[in-house]
């Protein structure tokens, strides 16, 4: 279930770990599984259909309408795979492009380099901080002296917010905050107490 409304089929772990990361991505609007069958001839001059894994709409967000995020057309594929099938690929895959770019749209080949990195990593150490509660009046605390400041490390807010004993609460706390996107921080790094995190900005 996509954002647990929606229910998308993928066929494999790699297909799931780059639908896991598009759900948790706030700029992604939506993804469709195996969107369109697109025609396409073999060098053998034989006839075929090619079904691309997913097709990703992203939102506008506060960027201007000129600049609008383009959807993407997506197969996603295992790099040992396509290093090994390239040539006997490569038409269809011209086929895509050649369609994407017809429709106004992007496509993209993308293999565990671009799927299984430090990002997703976090997002599926977050996963389990996600159904976490904590009182209310302590996120409204945490929350309003972070915007006040703009961006702080988490130590900081530890010190400030969960001194002492109380450290691995807030810690829980704020990995929460991340996952429920209350708060942002960049997450290409690796989370620690260093990580510099800031308030969610409204769409």
């Amino acid at each position: 279930m996509f954002r647990g409304e929606t229910p998308i089929q993928f066929e494999s772990t790699l297909e799931r770990d780059f639908l896991i990361r598009k759900a948790f991505s706030r700029s992604v609007l939506n993804v469709v599984s195996q969107p369109i069958r697109i025609p396409f001839q073999t060098r053998g001059g034989r006839n075929f259909h090619y079904t691309p894994d997913f097709l990703v709409y992203y939102r506008l967000g506060s960027r201007d309408y000129l600049d609008y995020p383009l959807p993407m057309l997506v197969e996603v594929k295992p790099e040992s795979e396509w290093q090994a099938r390239w040539r006997d690929w490569l038409p269809k895959w011209k086929a895509a492009y050649r369609y994407a770019r017809e429709q106004g749209w992007l496509f993209k080949i993308h293999d565990e380099s671009r799927i299984r990195d430090q990002a997703l990593r976090n997002i599926k150490f977050l996963e389990r901080f996600s159904r976490m509660s904590f009182p209310e009046t302590e996120t409204g605390d945490l929350i309003q002296n972070l915007s006040e400041m703009g961006s702080a490390p988490v130590h900081y807010l530890l010190s400030r917010h969960y001194p002492g004993i109380y450290r691995p609460q807030g810690l829980a706390h704020i990995w929460h905050l991340l996952s429920t996107h209350k708060l942002e921080c960049d997450m290409s790094r690796l989370l620690n107490d260093t990580t510099t995190v800031w308030v969610t900005a409204d769409e």
